[in-house]
């Protein structure tokens, strides 16, 4: 088949023309949602899946997350998060998330709903109790010591220097000889 340009033109240009027929040739009216972002509070927070600390912009409204996204001038990911990061948004909204303070008492076989202040108030009096039965104030040598070798702490990858500092110096003075960082491990 012997095909010309002119031909092939011609064709196109009929094929165009039928199969617009009974269309208007006006301009539409475009239809935008607004973006979720509009009038949201935007806060910068850390991803806290791993150890890599990656920024992230978390956008709020009435107090829900409505938008989650990598911080574009955050020095380590500078916009970018993994399959992990991006799914934060599920942590804050899921309706399975657990938004009470649960406690099993020691023996039982049922959960009963607590208040956060006692939660604290427990967790407080719990490590001071440990700590006093357990302080060693002079090893068997007679140095004094002043530890205790009954509780560990474990710190976040994703706390910064500052943070880490006073968790430390809160860790020591309480005597802890076990302290580890999550992002050694």
């Amino acid at each position: 088949m012997n095909v010309t340009r002119r031909g092939f033109l011609k064709v196109s240009l009929g094929s165009i023309v039928a199969g617009s027929a009974g269309a208007t040739l006006r301009p539409s009216e475009a239809h935008a949602d607004p973006p979720k972002v509009l009038y949201t509070k935007q806060t910068t927070s850390i991803c806290p899946y791993c150890g890599v600390g990656c920024g992230m912009i978390v956008y709020t409204r009435d107090g829900k997350v409505v938008n989650l996204e990598g911080d574009p001038d955050h020095p380590i990911n500078q916009g970018s998060l993994c399959s992990k990061g991006l799914s934060v948004y599920q942590i804050a909204d899921n309706p399975y998330r657990l938004k009470k303070v649960r406690y099993r008492a020691a023996g039982s076989d049922k959960w009963e709903e607590k208040s956060w202040d006692w939660a604290i108030h427990e967790i407080a009096k719990r490590v001071k109790d440990t700590r006093d039965r357990t302080f060693i104030e002079k090893n068997k040598d007679g140095f004094v010591v002043n530890r205790t070798e009954a509780i560990a702490a474990l710190g976040g990858a994703a706390l910064d220097n500052e943070e880490c500092y006073v968790v430390d110096k809160l860790n020591r003075a309480m005597g802890l000889v076990y302290i580890e960082q999550q992002a050694r491990l």
